[in-house]
């Protein structure tokens, strides 16, 4: 729970700002991230600067963007966890940075994950001839339990770098070394305390103060502290009531992270807690190894461990999990399935899997996980293995003759997706070091544990090597190999048309045809319904049923009666409460909040589609339009006349515009998308507006009404 207090504080402390010259922020990071709300949006107001933001997505797919952003709007002020800078360094060429310009950078933010001094000289050795500067490099300690921001550096300085002995530090001690010698860790500080506030490293089993050069328990008071976890009291009292038992002084945030300060300056060390980070995400363990003992009937439960090892300065994941005795044929499709499920449940690659023999996992006396021996197990090799997998490779390797599929433009259907089949199989051999055999076209990506960063970066490669531009959820629509491949082998590179002078579209003379219908009307659930009832002259107008209000509080027939109606007759529609939330892919929560009458379009789109013979999946990525006429409702003034049920599904859940939008969401529908009211024509003017598209080349077919 943060309080407003809380945040005014962090804002108004953050030395950064205060020491740097501060004209403009960029950010691609979260806005659901404690730093993407605090650095994107929160300090740019709180300061009156300007804040370019960009999705997440645009970065992974291209980090030069970012560098574009900060190049084209002087940026003064940006960051991202450390694997950013890294992915920097990986995804631009000698070329891009040319184009740069970096001078106006001066607070390059470092924080969320373990700050790597390699990192750091890497990207100041690649972006320098763009104008970057060493001394804008800001690393950054934080935590969302304190607001955000805990310490920071002083003005335009260079990061400090402590060289300590890496052995010694594995045992919490500090023993400082030469820069270069062996066993030797560069430690960049983080920074001093923000102004208010206080850092103490503590004992965290005597929960005593540690002196200068102690590793320890990271304690932070202050007014930027959070008030505590909602709802969870007991767990509230031992993260922030903490208190030293020498001193009685108190409270403290317990941050679970280790470290140490010297001369003020805060040094990180690790984790206290089994938090893994890995790309700026935090991810239990526990979670992930109940993800893993569920992945596969062979796998123990409760006899696995999930750790993080540092891997070319960069935290990966290991997975320890034992096997039962009698499992020895399916272990190697049990380490596919690990692969696959944590991809798809956490977002996260697995570096190792390690599956040992049964009763070999390392546990305490009373049967608890012992996630520090297994690493040490791991990392000394002396873990009782039945099965190991590891990754192969570094991301970027690929094998000069792997058979890039750039020339596909010459090559029929056939040979180009041949080629990018076997580019892509090599891509995710080298990637993940799996055999080329053993790689299923038909398999999903996370089966070979390509999570969510790496599958936009598999797109940005596809990008380079086809000189195309391609979405950076390629990856998401079409999950496989095969299917991807596909795709591409029949896309044209995206290009704009030219509307020069003499090449206006000219419209097609050709007759178009009504090939489907769905309807609903008063007494009729269908087109087959609606045609008997005029067939038979039914009268489908009704006197109002009591499901929907009572007419005799409600009926007058005096005219002049306030709140009252004249007739005791309507048409009405039966069964919109039954709407399959779960067939459109909608949320329960969602479905709610949103206007009979999308729902309704969303089923008859689906029924005329039906009645039309075509299959919906086989619309995806078409020219198809739709053209839905509406009028005003009465739902929204009913969801927002109480407060209390409006939240972010609302606004959309009930807007007009949206109506046909949503249905070109959801069958991937790529030609216009257009809502309009022109009251009691609207149906005619919808139908009147899909065939002009038709006829003008916009659409190859169109889906168009209204009620």
């Amino acid at each position: 729970m943060v309080s407003h207090g809380n945040v005014l504080h962090n804002l108004s402390s953050f030395p950064g700002v205060e020491q740097r010259p501060y004209s403009a922020v960029v950010s691609w990071l979260p806005f659901f991230h404690d730093l993407g709300l605090i650095l994107g949006v929160l300090h740019p107001l709180y300061r009156g600067v300007p804040s370019i933001l960009m999705p997440a997505t645009f970065f992974v797919q291209r980090p030069l963007r970012w560098l574009q952003a900060i190049t084209r709007y002087r940026a003064s002020t940006t960051g991202g966890p450390n694997f950013a800078y890294d992915l920097c360094v990986r995804k631009t060429t000698a070329e891009e940075r040319a184009a740069l310009d970096l001078r106006s950078w001066n607070l390059a933010l470092n924080g969320s994950e373990p700050v790597r001094s390699a990192t750091l000289d890497r990207f100041a050795a690649a972006f320098g001839p763009c104008g970057f500067r060493r001394a804008a490099f800001y690393p950054s300690y934080g935590l969302a339990d304190a607001t955000s921001t805990v310490s920071g550096g002083p003005g335009l300085t260079e990061p400090v770098i402590h060289t300590v002995d890496r052995k010694a530090l594995e045992h919490d001690r500090v023993v400082e070394t030469t820069s270069g010698g062996a066993g030797a860790l560069g430690l960049v500080g983080c920074g001093k305390t923000v102004k208010g506030q206080k850092i103490v490293i503590v004992n965290p089993e005597r929960l005593t103060a540690c002196r200068d050069r102690e590793v320890g328990e990271i304690w932070v008071s202050g007014p930027s502290v959070a008030q505590g976890y909602w709802n969870r009291s007991e767990e509230t009292a031992q993260a922030f009531r903490a208190r030293l038992s020498d001193a009685n002084e108190g409270p403290f945030l317990r941050t679970g992270d280790l470290g140490f300060l010297l001369d003020g300056e805060l040094f990180i060390t690790g984790r206290l807690k089994d938090l893994i980070i890995i790309k700026g995400g935090n991810h239990y363990p526990e979670d992930i190894e109940l993800t893993v003992e569920q992945s596969h009937r062979a796998l123990r439960t409760g006899c696995g461990a999930a750790f993080s090892i540092d891997v070319a300065n960069e935290e990966r994941l290991v997975i320890v999990q034992e096997v039962e005795p009698a499992a020895e044929k399916d272990l190697d499709e049990a380490i596919g399935n690990i692969r696959q499920e944590l991809a798809a449940a956490h977002e996260i690659d697995v570096y190792a899997i390690v599956l040992i023999n049964r009763g070999s996992l390392p546990k305490t006396s009373s049967g608890k996980i012992q996630r520090r021996a297994c690493r040490a197990g791991f990392m000394a090799e002396s873990l009782s293995v039945a099965a190991e997998w590891r990754e192969g490779a570094e991301p970027d390797r690929m094998r000069e003759d792997a058979g890039s599929p750039q020339p596909v433009k010459g090559w029929d259907k056939s040979q180009a997706t041949a080629a990018i089949e076997s580019w892509m199989i090599s891509y995710f051999s080298e990637r993940f070091g799996i055999e080329p055999q053993q790689i299923d076209i038909r398999q999903p990506f996370t089966r070979y544990g390509l999570a969510s960063i790496e599958a936009v970066s598999l797109t940005r490669d596809l990008e380079v090597r086809l000189a195309r531009t391609l979405p950076p959820t390629l990856a998401w629509d079409y999950p496989t190999i095969e299917a991807l491949a596909n795709h591409l082998a029949g896309c044209s590179p995206v290009s704009r048309p030219n509307f020069d002078a003499g090449m206006a579209l000219q419209p097609k003379a050709e007759p178009i045809a009504i090939i489907g219908i769905g309807c609903r009307f008063p007494g009729a659930k269908g087109p087959r319904a609606f045609w008997r009832l005029l067939c038979e002259g039914v009268d489908a107008i009704t006197e109002i049923p009591r499901s929907r209000w009572d007419i005799n509080t409600l009926y007058s027939p005096d005219q002049a009666a306030p709140g009252k109606m004249v007739t005791r007759r309507g048409g009405f529609l039966e069964d919109l409460d039954r709407f399959d939330a779960n067939f459109f892919g909608i949320s329960p929560r969602e479905a709610v909040h949103i206007d009979p009458r999308q729902r309704l379009t969303l089923e008859l789109a689906w029924e005329a589609l039906e009645d039309a013979g075509i299959p919906p999946d086989s619309l995806a990525g078409s020219e198809t339009g739709v053209f839905i006429a509406t009028l005003s409702g009465d739902y929204s003034e009913i969801l927002f006349d109480d407060l209390s049920r409006v939240d972010a599904y609302s606004g959309p859940g009930t807007a007009n515009s949206v109506i046909a939008n949503r249905l070109s969401y959801f069958f991937d529908l790529r030609g216009p998308s257009l809502a309009l009211d022109t009251a009691c024509s609207g149906s005619l003017v919808a139908i009147h507006l899909a065939c002009q598209s038709l006829r003008a080349g916009e659409s190859s077919m169109a889906l168009a009404g209204g009620g």
